[in-house]
């Protein structure tokens, strides 16, 4: 049996960051570039540097979204998945590395801090910053050479002109020997603006080496754009009545579910985004909404994002009796990080009660107003009796999503 080395070197990806700057209503890293995340663009550069691919990764993911970012990191390193670990962020960043440091295994001897928001980060930097702690044993920081002219400035007023020649731009990954970075965090009493800072305030020597324009921290909208752009893949020329192979094209998905009647008579129904007094409730770990749930799996298979187990499932304890609205709301942003929009969504339902034709626009109101406004469209059947959902054992649905490139 061949045993996986026990790894020295460690990443702590720093995912933890509001993005209150970004405004895209989402936690930083989970916006998209184009059809991913920024935290799995950043997590592919870890993982293909020959440095780290065999590193331990311990990701700080905001909290609340633990659960999504160790599916997406998992996802991500395949059959490395065991190296991979969650921990929850803190209020500053140097919480959030401390909180990552925490989670380091006992072989580890290196460790690189790298801002997910450097996502386009190449692999080669990680590989000289690991090359120059092993060589040196000092902190090492990847930076570039300040080119703009620099004022020195007092309110609206220049003081002085800055020599750019004694300045550089720092950026992550930066690298440590471990015994290094525990210690100066152990010992720190204000917060830094990186952990270079940090350490070299402990009496630390620190160094540098070539860092990468790519490397570039995605803070502005102006920053995601410039990502959006260097992301993008170069068309290819060809036909246009012809679609190229991999284009992003209109993408349809479709999703299924079903929940058996449970036998709790003091509990409510909930289908379709409603509730329905005097009905039967159905049985699940949330509410059970077959329709809303059948809804989530067309949208996430129209995008490729796996389905309903992979974000919503009993691991996940918020979603514990969550209605159609949260189930919905955060499908729709899901597929907005990874680059979607929605077109619209047609779901049938087959049940023998509740009676669906008195609140059908009701229904379809609700779902679409979930999704952010999107046409939802909802026909019902009773089986003629057929089958368990013509017998009243429970309830199927089924839907049909239309997705496009947003």
């Amino acid at each position: 049996m061949t045993l996986t080395p026990v790894p020295r070197i460690a990443v702590v990806l720093v995912a933890a960051g509001a993005g209150t700057r970004l405004g895209a209503g989402e936690p930083k890293a989970f916006v998209g570039i184009d059809r991913h995340s920024i935290l799995r663009h950043a997590l592919r550069g870890v993982l293909t540097a020959s440095s780290t691919a065999a590193a331990q990764l311990v990701v700080v993911a905001p909290a609340g979204r633990e659960g999504e970012a160790l599916t997406e990191s998992r996802e991500v390193a395949g059959d490395r998945a065991d190296l991979v670990s969650v921990v929850t962020g803190g209020a500053t960043r140097q919480e959030s590395v401390a909180a990552g440091l925490a989670g380091l295994w006992p072989s580890i001897e290196v460790v690189l801090v790298h801002d997910a928001a450097r996502a386009l980060t190449p692999p080669e930097v990680f590989d000289r910053v690991v090359d120059a702690v092993d060589r040196t044993g000092w902190g090492v920081v990847p930076s570039l050479p300040v080119i703009d002219t620099i004022k020195r400035v007092e309110g609206e007023r220049i003081v002085e002109a800055v020599d750019r020649s004694q300045l550089a731009a720092a950026q992550t990954p930066q690298g440590f020997r471990r015994d290094v970075l525990d210690s100066a965090y152990a010992v720190a009493t204000e917060d830094f603006t990186d952990d270079a800072a940090l350490v070299a305030a402990a009496g630390h020597r620190v160094a540098i080496v070539a860092g990468d324009p790519l490397g570039f921290k995605i803070t502005t909208p102006a920053d995601l754009e410039r990502a959006r752009s260097v992301a993008a893949p170069v068309p290819a020329v060809a036909d246009s009545a012809v679609a190229r192979p991999g284009a992003a094209l209109p993408r349809v998905g479709v999703g299924t579910d079903v929940h058996a009647f449970a036998d709790d008579d003091g509990a409510v129904l909930w289908l379709a985004g409603l509730e329905w007094p005097g009905e039967r409730a159905l049985s699940g770990h949330s509410d059970g909404d077959a329709v809303a749930h059948a809804i989530v799996d067309a949208l996430l298979s129209a995008a490729g994002l796996g389905d309903i187990g992979t974000h919503f499932g009993v691991d996940r304890p918020e979603f514990a009796g969550a209605h159609a609205d949260a189930f919905l709301a955060r499908t729709r942003a899901l597929l907005g990080e990874a680059g979607w929009a929605i077109g619209n969504v047609a779901v049938q339902v087959q049940c023998r009660r509740p009676r669906f034709a008195p609140r059908r626009s009701e229904a379809e109101a609700a779902l679409s107003t979930a999704l952010g406004g999107v046409p939802v469209s909802v026909s019902a059947t009773t089986t003629d009796g057929v089958g368990f959902t013509g017998t009243g054992e429970g309830v199927q649905a089924f839907a049909v999503a239309l997705v496009h490139p947003a």
